[in-house]
């Protein structure tokens, strides 16, 4: 079965089917017009799926949605296989991984971390920021110093097979724009409502690969890569960020659902927006992934090749998002 038409066995067994591309309502297949009842965890990319179990056991035993937001998330940060987050994240045109992420809660506090290098969890990071600083955002050697005082655990990248990768890339001298695609997965977003139906999410990313050095793109930013109103939902965007950053996506697609969109007509109209702004759609992909009160979701991306992981008590599945044209 190819996976851009079939959703991926999962391993509780359960198969669903696929949004179907231009379908205003798809996102309302999990729960119609009906409030679920029940925590669910949604998040971008195939990476998502291991970060969905990892958060699904903090709930059980426990945890928080903050708490779940994190043990998620840190999973993928330290997936060495992963060259788009954490510690196996392509460097900047400098050599160096600078690394990003911020966090939110139901109660509309934040946290975010931009340009940090040498520290293994920058999801941490942004959550110790929140919970323990009158600031939103640190960034760069402030960020890092930072970490350190507060005792996060630090690692060494680029990873020696990245470190090759950049080598060659240094020979080439070849200053393209990588593609930003379903085989460069350059973010995961995670969005989580408990049972009680409170929002929280969280983003980390180490960026675009060899990016000019000081880059930031939207994951961290709160508004454009993430955004969550409890009394509302909460959404995350996916792609690439200078163009998510112009139309404040994540905000954006949460107030459309503000005013009566549901998630899935929400990402759209995002999504629209973004290809309002540009006269040249070559490579240019983004995409929304939302949840509102009622635990319906939503997601749509500018280009086919878009996922997300959905996990509840009772699903476990990759699903293949809507989307406005194919590559």
């Amino acid at each position: 079965m190819k996976r851009r038409n079939w959703i991926k066995l999962s391993a509780l067994g359960v198969v669903a089917g696929a949004f179907p591309s231009g379908t205003a309502r798809a996102g309302n297949w999990l729960s119609g017009e009906r409030e679920v009842q029940g925590a669910q965890i949604i998040s971008t990319w195939k990476h998502g799926m291991e970060a969905n179990q990892g958060a699904w056991k903090s709930l059980k035993n426990g945890g928080e949605g903050l708490d779940a937001i994190e043990a998620g998330l840190k999973i993928t940060e330290s997936d060495r296989s992963n060259r788009s987050v954490g510690i196996g994240g392509m460097p900047d045109a400098e050599g160096h991984v600078t690394l990003d992420a911020c966090i939110m809660n139901s109660d509309s506090r934040c946290g975010a971390v931009a340009y940090l290098e040498g520290i293994a969890h920058p999801i941490s990071v942004a959550r110790s920021i929140m919970e323990h600083t009158p600031h939103v955002m640190l960034v760069g050697e402030g960020a890092r110093k930072y970490a350190i005082s507060k005792g996060m655990e630090q690692m060494q990248a680029p990873l020696p097979e990245v470190q090759e990768k950049y080598e060659e890339w240094l020979k080439e001298q070849q200053a393209k724009k990588p593609e930003i695609n379903h085989e460069n997965h350059d973010t995961i977003g995670m969005l989580i409502r408990d049972a009680q139906g409170n929002i929280y999410g969280g983003c980390t990313t180490s960026g675009w690969a060899y990016k000019m050095p000081g880059r930031v793109g939207d994951s961290p930013i709160i508004g454009a890569g993430l955004f969550i109103d409890n009394e509302v939902g909460g959404a995350v965007a996916t792609g690439l960020g200078e163009a998510i950053i112009r139309v404040a996506g994540s905000h954006t697609v949460v107030e459309l659902m503000r005013q009566g969109c549901s998630p899935q007509e929400a990402c759209k109209e995002a999504v629209n927006r973004i290809i309002s702004k540009h006269s040249d759609m070559e490579g240019l992909q983004c995409g929304f992934l939302a949840i509102n009160k009622k635990g319906t979701v939503g997601a749509y991306s500018v280009y086919n090749g878009f996922n997300f992981a959905y996990t509840d008590e009772k699903k476990h599945a990759l699903i293949d998002a809507a989307h406005d044209r194919k590559w």
